[in-house]
């Protein structure tokens, strides 16, 4: 699939081309530089606040299309995103560099999440509530926010999106969403896939805009009035800005936002499934995802075991063309790349490197074994296992988005659990054990929103909370029933037909026991 042709700074379906916008992106296939996926135009601050205008005025009628009809049109998205399912993968492993095997999994998590949703049309439940008076009736119902402003990052280009869009217009909200600019021609494909499902014009808007751009058309959005929910997925330091920005205008954002995902391996574990989950957790998708191992706690008696059989692992693992059958490719743009030279920067000389040859990027003078293809035309690094590493590392108590792994080592469950929660994030965690009350205990004392036992920190599914704790979010979950409470606001209606005025907690029946009664001596009282 080529998306060459320059992609407007605000579409939607028949959209005309803008140009007036805050100057040219070029989306690069991050795994052959020369590749230009797509070319975007950036719109200014009053480019998403003009989208946020017009999605308020198509609302109204959407939300007033019954929901099972809009319920349709999400199935209708999901049979599409299915028929093209091979080649949106494609689209997302040529734009974001992440294996194809990866990609399809991620385009099928579209097809889930429509599937889920679509039944959701018929049981946006409210609830009837008997009333403390006669002739009187109460009821609850769900109504949409109004316009959801959802900006998203490029490492799941579709997949997260979807965990916004989908239950965001099934509820009968409109949407402006600004994905990022790296992942500009994954999100035009999803984006044209709901328009032809029968989303209408207006009620889905796409924006393309920088990030300051895209913060200060927010701000003018949320004082117009226009925007009455903020969905954001990205770095946790912006999650901030956004957060604050919105609490001021007295709105509740959704925010999935970083990850320092620890994984304790305990004495008792299966060794061989651990390593095979700390690889995949790890280094899958290069490190990153918010959802990637961070920090491995082991216990002290099998330390040196596991590290030896992880440092194997990683050694034997192909890297390279994500095309191919490896365990990780490029990373997803240049400024991840000079983001995880920064990190391993940080690296001291108590560390021992380990899982290649190398550290940094992979090129001619500094080579990876087996690596499939040329490692020239992209941004390909050494995965990087730590060992040795201290409380005090930078690497321990901060997100670092790349292919490296810190270990550390413990004696006691709950020096484990403390290790775990003292970076102050918490998105996911993992832990294995053989023993029962490890994993419950682990659970309980975590601080993580998502937690697996013999399981990778890496893979939700889409019945399933999605969401963070701590530097993680705000406490909103996507996915499942949960997220209908992000794009829905209770409304309750009381209906007297007594005829005339009852007043709460005042015109009341009530009933008065006998509470000097005492049970008599042959019921065994005193």
């Amino acid at each position: 699939m080529s998306v060459q042709s320059t992609l407007s700074s605000v579409i939607g379906p028949d959209s005309p081309p803008r140009t007036d916008g805050g100057g040219q992106y070029l989306s690069k296939n991050p795994a052959n530089l020369d590749d230009v996926v797509a070319e975007v135009e950036l719109g200014t601050p009053e480019t998403l606040a003009s989208a946020a205008e017009q999605a308020q005025r198509a609302q109204r009628e959407w939300a007033q299309l019954p929901a099972p009809v809009r319920g349709r049109v999400i199935a209708g998205l999901g049979r599409l995103v299915e028929s093209n399912k091979e080649s949106l993968a494609r689209l997302v492993t040529r734009e974001i560099g992440k294996p194809y095997t990866e990609a399809l999994g991620e385009v099928q998590e579209i097809i889930d999440t429509c599937d889920f949703f679509l039944g959701e049309g018929r049981r946006l439940y409210g609830q009837t509530v008997p009333s403390e008076m006669p002739d009187k009736q109460l009821f609850t119902f769900r109504v949409p926010v109004g316009v959801a402003a959802i900006i998203t990052a490029g490492n799941f280009p579709v997949a997260v999106p979807s965990w916004y869009l989908v239950p965001a217009l099934l509820c009968g909200n409109a949407v402006v969403w600004k994905p990022a600019e790296y992942a500009a021609g994954a999100a035009r494909a999803v984006a044209e896939m709901a328009w032809k499902a029968g989303v209408p014009k207006g009620v889905l808007n796409l924006v393309y805009a920088d990030g300051e751009a895209t913060f200060e058309g927010l701000e003018r959005a949320l004082e117009a009035g226009t925007v009455n929910k903020v969905g954001f997925t990205g770095s946790s330091a912006v999650g901030k800005r956004v957060g604050e920005l919105c609490g001021r205008h007295l709105q509740n954002p959704c925010l999935e936002l970083g990850g320092k995902n620890p994984m304790v391996v305990a004495a008792d574990a299966d060794l061989d499934l651990a390593v095979e989950g700390a690889l995949f957790s790890g280094w899958g998708t290069a490190g990153q995802r918010c959802t990637s191992l961070g920090n491995l706690i082991v216990h002290r008696d099998i330390h040196e075991e596991f590290v030896n059989r992880l440092d194997n692992a990683l050694r034997a693992a192909t890297v390279g063309d994500p095309g191919g059958d490896v365990l990780y490719g490029p990373m997803l743009d240049q400024k991840f790349a000079d983001n995880f030279d920064s990190i391993l920067g940080t690296l001291q000389p108590h560390h021992r490197t380990l899982g290649s040859d190398s550290v940094g990027r992979i090129s001619e003078s500094a080579p990876r074994k087996g690596f499939q293809g040329d490692p020239a035309s992209g941004l390909f690094y050494h995965p990087v296992l730590v060992d040795g590493m201290r409380t005090d590392d930078h690497i321990f108590g901060n997100e670092t988005f790349g292919p490296i792994v810190g270990v550390t080592t413990y004696e006691t469950l709950d020096e484990a659990i403390e290790l775990g929660n003292a970076p102050g994030y918490g998105l996911s965690a993992a832990v294995y054990t053989t023993d029962p009350s490890t994993a419950f205990r682990f659970r309980q004392g975590i601080g993580a929103g998502m937690v697996s036992v013999n399981n990778s920190t890496s893979g939700a599914e889409a019945h399933l909370p999605f969401g963070g704790n701590g530097k993680s979010g705000n406490g909103g979950r996507l996915s499942g029933m949960w997220v209908l409470d992000q794009f829905t606001r209770w409304q309750s209606l009381n209906w007297d037909f007594s005829g005339k005025l009852q007043k709460a907690q005042m015109d009341v029946d009530t009933v008065e026991p006998e509470l000097d009664y005492r049970l008599p001596p042959e019921l065994g009282g005193r």
